[in-house]
C-alpha cells in the first residue's frame, strides 16, 4: 500500500514539472487535438452567473385579464410622392378633317409619369382607351360572343357601326383575316375596299389588324397606308420577322410618309421589344410607335404577362427611352382559354358569365400594369372595365366609404 502511494506521488510530481513546459508550448494555440486520451470526472458543478439574467415574475394572483381592443387605432397616412425621371410618349390615333383625316375626334394615349394608379393625386393624363373588334369574314366565336354580333358578322362596316353606337367603342379594330394565305388569301385591293367601307361607316379612329403572315401583311399595310393617307391609322402589327424578310422598312417608310402609326409586336421578351423599336427608329419617329408585349389568358400565363408589362413600364419611367411607348393589350386573348367558354360542371358557373369575367380579369390585371389601350369584344367586360377605371380615377376626397371598417366587416 505504501509503495503504491509513493508511485502515485512521483507521477503527480512529474505532471507538475511538465505543466509549465506544456503551457509554454501551447502559447498562441487556439485548437488542440488529443489522441488516446481519457479523463475520469467526479461530481460536476455548474455555475450560472446571475448578472444579465432574470426570471420573469409570475402575475400576482387575482390580476385583471388584458383588455381586448374593440376599435382600430387611427393613424394618419401620408402617401409618398415619388418622381420618376422618365415619361411615356404620347401618341394620338385618328385625325380630324382639320388635321388631314375624316374622323370626328381623336384619342391620345400615353403620357404617364408614374406607375398606373399608384398615385391617387397624379393620375394618368389620358384615360385608357377601349377598341372593339371587327372581323372581315365570319370566324368561329364562342356562343356568348356570337349572340351579340351574329346579325352583323357578314358585314364588317355594320359590325363596326354597332360597336360604336350600341357598345360605345372609342376605337374600332378591323382584323383582315381574309388576307391570310391559309384562308381566303384576299388581295391587298380587297383589304383596301373593306377598310374604306369601315372608314365611311364610323368616324372613330381605326386599328388595322393583319393576318399574321409577315409578307402578306407588309403588302396589305402598304396598300392601306397609301389609300388612307392622313387618317393616322394604327397598323397592327410589325414584327422582327418582317425585319428578317426586308419588309419592315417598306411598311415603316409608307407609314411615315402617309402619317400612320405602327404597332410593334413582340412575344413577352423585353430585349426583343427594344431591338424592334431600335430598328423602327431608323425609319419612323418614336412618337408614331405603340407596343404590344403580348397578353396571355388567365390560367395560361397571365401573371407572367403582367410582370413583363410592369417591368417595361418601370424601366421606361426610370429613363429607358426604348420602352417609353404606350402599350396595348388584346384582352380578347382571354377567350383562348377553354375555361372561358367550354361547358363545365355547375360549380364553375354558367358560360354566359364565365367568359365575360375571364375577359374582364385579363383587362383589369393589365390595367394595373399600365396598359393604355385595350382590344375587347364582350360588352359586359367593356362596361365593367370602364366602371373600374372610373373608380380608380376618383379623387381621394370623393371616396366616402369607411375604408377602415373593411377590416372587421361581416360578409
Amino acid at each position: 500500500m505504501t509503495q503504491k502511494n509513493n508511485n502515485a506521488g512521483k507521477d503527480n510530481d512529474m505532471i507538475l514539472n511538465l505543466a509549465p513546459k506544456i503551457l509554454e508550448l501551447l502559447k498562441g494555440v487556439n485548437q488542440l487535438e488529443l489522441e488516446n486520451f481519457s479523463m475520469e470526472i467526479g461530481d460536476l458543478d455548474l455555475f450560472i452567473p446571475s448578472s444579465g439574467f432574470s426570471v420573469p415574475a409570475s402575475s400576482p394572483p387575482g390580476a385583471p385579464a388584458p383588455i381586448r381592443p374593440t376599435t382600430l387605432i387611427n393613424e394618419q397616412y401620408t402617401p409618398l410622392m415619388t418622381d420618376y425621371p422618365g415619361k411615356i410618349r404620347e401618341v394620338t390615333l385618328g385625325a380630324t378633317r382639320a388635321e388631314g383625316g375624316s374622323r370626328s375626334g381623336t384619342v391620345t394615349i400615353g403620357g404617364a409619369t408614374t406607375p398606373a394608379y399608384a398615385d391617387r393625386v397624379r393620375l394618368p393624363p389620358h384615360r385608357p382607351v377601349i377598341s372593339l373588334d371587327v372581323f372581315d369574314m365570319p370566324v368561329s366565336l364562342p356562343k356568348v360572343l356570337k349572340e351579340n354580333v351574329g346579325e352583323v358578322m357578314d358585314h364588317p362596316a355594320e359590325w363596326a357601326k354597332m360597336n360604336v353606337k350600341k357598345f360605345g367603342a372609342d376605337v374600332i379594330t378591323i382584323h383582315l383575316m381574309s388576307t391570310d394565305p391559309l384562308f381566303r388569301d384576299a388581295t391587298p385591293a380587297d383589304a383596301v375596299r373593306t377598310v374604306e367601307d369601315v372608314l365611311q361607316a364610323v368616324d372613330v379612329p381605326l386599328i388595322i389588324g393583319g393576318c399574321g403572315d409577315p409578307k402578306k401583311d407588309a403588302a396589305v399595310f402598304t396598300a392601306i397606308s397609301e389609300m388612307a393617307a392622313g387618317e393616322r391609322l394604327l397598323l397592327n402589327s410589325v414584327t422582327l420577322d418582317m425585319a428578317e424578310q426586308k419588309s419592315l422598312r417598306t411598311v415603316a417608310t409608307s407609314a411615315k410618309e402617309n402619317g400612320h402609326l405602327l404597332l410593334a409586336f413582340t412575344g413577352l421578351e423585353l430585349n426583343n421589344a427594344k431591338e424592334l423599336n431600335r430598328r423602327l427608329y431608323e425609319y419612323i419617329p418614336p412618337e408614331q410607335i405603340v407596343m404590344d408585349l403580348t397578353t396571355v389568358a388567365l390560367g395560361y400565363g397571365l401573371e407572367y404577362s403582367f410582370t413583363i408589362h410592369e417591368r417595361a413600364r418601370y424601366a421606361a419611367l426610370m429613363g429607358d427611352t426604348e420602352l417609353a411607348h404606350p402599350v396595348i393589350s388584346a384582352a380578347t386573348n382571354a377567350w383562348a382559354a377553354r375555361e372561358a367558354w367550354m361547358k363545365m360542371p355547375p360549380e364553375y358557373g354558367s358560360r354566359e358569365l364565365r367568359g365575360p369575367i375571364w375577359e374582364t380579369i385579363n383587362a383589369v390585371t393589365l390595367l394595373l400594369a399600365g396598359i393604355d389601350l385595350f382590344l375587347m369584344m364582350h360588352p359586359a367586360a367593356v362596361l365593367t372595365l370602364r366602371d373600374v377605371i372610373a373608380r380608380l380615377e376618383k379623387h381621394p376626397g370623393a371616396l366616402h366609404e369607411p375604408i377602415a371598417d373593411w377590416v372587421g366587416v361581416r360578409l
